[in-house]
């Protein structure tokens, strides 16, 4: 874990923090994350507010707080859960098994990482994931309530925060089969996007590989089944060959796709930190998870903008940032998914996802990373 990729990180957290954090409503001891920068005055009053982008921003105060702990960062964490659970009218829960699922990580691993916990919402979350599950409908849990969609994006993170809490391995490793059993292309072994009243939704997109590299790999780490690292290793080598472009993860635009490539980014990292090196597969996978994220990382700081100081991340990683402006489109919300700003970069996610992977390369960067860059501080 090496100072220059601390440094990134850590301006990355500073551009999202000036741009985007905000108290709810006004109220003491709230924030959440206005979901566009420049941001319209609906956008600003959280008119809108995307509960899952929020899980996410959860998920990254955590990841700082662990890179440097400060206690008004967890002051922020603490503020940020308030936040989400005020403007849910004062529910932990939704109609999407989806964005349940993020929460439902991104709370576990503020209690067991910062001490901010909430157990009761833990409780509740996972009980809405263990009831939902429907092998008889053809599933796996579903996308949301009173559906026959069964997807990877609701499946894994719930399998992962399964595996984590209280130990539901025994569920945790029957979504995982699930998965393994019904959503993988057997041509190029990446995961597809899902299950629709029988029929494969054959998109593949990169979070659901990472969920995926996510759950399979916490199996890994819990359990002596071999089967759970062999489906790491076949899904590492298929991301390298299928989505990525001159080593860097390929981009999903703004919106929801925003945060795609950031959580695949997140979970390449848990691969080269957290899978067993039990043999030179396991070191195989590893250090291939390792590369993904650094030369991903490398490209989006290479890419991006800098606005009053501050890093302002690109869409696709590999391509020059574009500065949005307050006349840009907004992003739209249809049919349940939040479509791309006409600038993608105003978009929170995509800004999310950027801060994502500078705490992903933090943690699998080492001293030659460092040496090898020529830089030693974030803000050249």
């Amino acid at each position: 874990m090496d100072q220059m990729w601390a440094n990134r990180a850590a301006s990355a957290e500073a551009a999202i923090t000036a741009r985007h954090l905000k108290k709810l409503w006004g109220l003491p001891g709230t924030q959440l994350g206005v979901v566009a920068w420049p941001a319209s005055g609906s956008q600003r009053r959280f008119g809108t507010w995307h509960y899952w982008w929020q899980a996410h921003l959860l998920d990254n105060l955590v990841d700082a707080q662990l890179r440097a702990p400060e206690p008004e960062r967890l002051a922020s964490i603490t503020r940020q859960i308030r936040g989400h659970w005020l403007r849910n009218v004062g529910h932990w829960t939704n109609d999407y098994y989806d964005d349940m699922a993020w929460l439902a990580l991104a709370l576990e691993r503020a209690g067991r990482l910062t001490g901010a916990s909430r157990p009761k919402a833990l409780h509740k979350l996972a009980d809405q994931f263990l009831t939902a599950w429907v092998p008889e409908d053809g599933g796996g849990i579903p996308w949301r309530k009173q559906d026959q969609f069964f997807n990877a994006p609701a499946n894994g993170p719930a399998g992962i925060f399964l595996a984590r809490y209280e130990d539901r391995l025994r569920r945790a490793q029957q979504m995982a089969d699930w998965i393994d059993d019904t959503l993988i292309d057997p041509e190029t072994h990446l995961v597809f996007d899902g299950i629709k009243a029988g029929s494969l939704v054959r998109a593949q997109y990169t979070y659901c590989q990472g969920v995926v590299l996510g759950l399979e790999t916490e199996l890994a780490a819990r359990t002596q089944d071999a089967r759970h690292a062999e489906r790491v290793h076949r899904l590492v080598a298929a991301v390298a060959e299928h989505m990525v472009t001159d080593g860097v993860l390929k981009g999903a635009g703004g919106g929801d796709g925003g945060l795609f490539a950031g959580i695949l980014a997140r979970y390449l990292a848990l691969v080269a930190n957290e899978l067993p090196a039990r043999g030179a597969e396991d070191e195989t996978a590893r250090a291939k998870a390792r590369s993904l994220v650094l030369s991903s990382a490398r490209a989006a700081w290479d890419n991006r903008q800098t606005v009053d100081g501050l890093p302002l991340f690109a869409a696709f990683w590999d391509r020059a940032a574009e500065l949005p402006t307050a006349q840009t489109g907004e992003a739209q919300f249809v049919e349940g998914a939040v479509n791309s700003s006409e600038i993608p970069e105003r978009d929170l996610s995509v800004q999310l996802a950027g801060w994502m992977l500078m705490e992903a390369a933090h943690t699998v960067a080492g001293e030659a990373d460092e040496a090898g860059d020529g830089e030693t501080t974030a803000g050249d």
